[in-house]
């Protein structure tokens, strides 16, 4: 058997009418830039989520970019953001000249709060905490954190989709919080598409101005912006997947717990869930000290994986600059050479998990 580590098909099959239409009816409306579809699409994902305003944008990544312009970072400030992570959360401190400042995650891959206010500054003015693998940041600690020393919060949701914090939703504790609708995602379009949310309406009618040239009325630029503009048929897509979302998280949620309760393998380290916290499995990571001979195993029976993330940013090439060295995040280093993430898609079949799982159980590791 093979079973791949992503599929997109089997999701879209589930609601093909229903996507199919709503493609049909943008394109026959005429109108296919910032129209009633993107209108739609931001009211309804705000009543989803919680909060006042939605403003929809070209991708996750200029969501973060966006948001950090709009709170008026810039160079010389600093933003304190997770060392484990994938690169775009840092991109959207960097590509506004601001200087990320790493932190180690905790036991949950997620950025680790007790260490927070030991790197703050006269410099800091923001965090980013990142909802990694679609369980929540420890936010409410957080919180407490950028209130006593007034800094602002933005919230990288872009995994997190419908998690929850005693019941509240991600995305609604910060100051202006961003979303990837990547199609990967648990809330995926069909190209790339992003947002904001806030509960701000001063941010959030700056963002409006940002993403449309500086403009909200047409020729008339307020300020400099940029062109980030969600199209109408990604909103119209992302409407008619948003009534579902219960359901392809329950769907996710078949396939994790199964993983949970059925490997046994003493080797392989399940991922572990705070308390109160609704992980909603936009990926299973599990963590293997041999996870190189773990993948090759796999691949050699017909399992897809992928590392999430085999080099962390603070080591990539692209902020070499900042003269970070191996060792320097042990933790989030050793969560990269570790980690592993198994096949979780909607539409994956209990067969397919059920033979993931006798894989995993039969791995003997290598003789060290």
């Amino acid at each position: 058997m093979k079973v791949p580590f992503n599929v997109l098909r089997p999701q879209y099959l589930m609601f093909k009418e229903e996507y199919d239409r709503a493609v049909l009816e943008a394109l026959d409306s005429g109108w296919y830039v910032l129209g009633e579809k993107v209108s739609q699409f931001e009211r309804e994902f705000a009543d989803y989520v919680g909060v006042r305003h939605c403003v929809s944008l070209n991708s996750g990544l200029d969501a973060l970019v966006l948001a950090f312009r709009a709170l008026g970072i810039m160079e010389g400030d600093e933003v304190i953001v997770p060392a484990n992570t994938y690169i775009a959360s840092v991109l959207g401190v960097t590509e506004n000249g601001a200087t990320p400042i790493f932190i180690e995650p905790d036991k949950f891959y997620n950025i680790d709060p007790t260490k927070i206010e030991e790197a703050i500054t006269k410099r800091t003015k923001a965090i980013l905490p990142v909802h990694l693998y679609g369980q929540p940041a420890r936010i409410e600690e957080i919180m407490v954190i950028a209130e006593k020393y007034n800094l602002f919060v933005v919230e990288d949701c872009a995994q997190a989709h419908g998690a929850t914090i005693n019941g509240k939703n991600i995305g609604t504790f910060g100051d202006i919080n961003c979303f990837s609708f990547f199609p990967t995602k648990n809330l995926g379009a069909f190209g790339d598409a992003g947002a904001i949310v806030t509960d701000n309406e001063e941010l959030a009618e700056k963002m409006r101005k940002l993403r449309n040239y500086g403009s909200v009325k047409k020729y008339y630029h307020e300020i400099e912006g940029v062109n980030s503009r969600l199209d109408e048929i990604q909103a119209a897509l992302l409407s008619a997947k948003l009534k579902h979302m219960t359901e392809l998280e329950d769907d996710r949620r078949r396939v994790a717990e199964k993983y949970l309760e059925e490997i046994t393998n003493p080797l392989i380290g399940l991922p572990k869930i705070k308390e109160g916290f609704k992980h909603v499995w936009h990926l299973f990571v599990v963590k293997c000290n041999q996870r190189d001979e773990l993948q090759r195993y796999l691949s050699d029976n017909g399992i897809g994986t992928q590392i999430h993330y085999p080099v962390p940013p603070h080591l990539s090439g692209a902020y070499e600059r900042f003269g970070y060295k191996k060792g320097d995040f042990p933790i989030t280093e050793d969560y990269a050479d570790t980690v592993l993430s198994l096949p979780l898609y909607n539409g994956m079949t209990d067969e397919e998990a059920d033979y993931v799982i006798e894989k995993i159980n039969m791995f003997k590791g290598v003789s060290v």
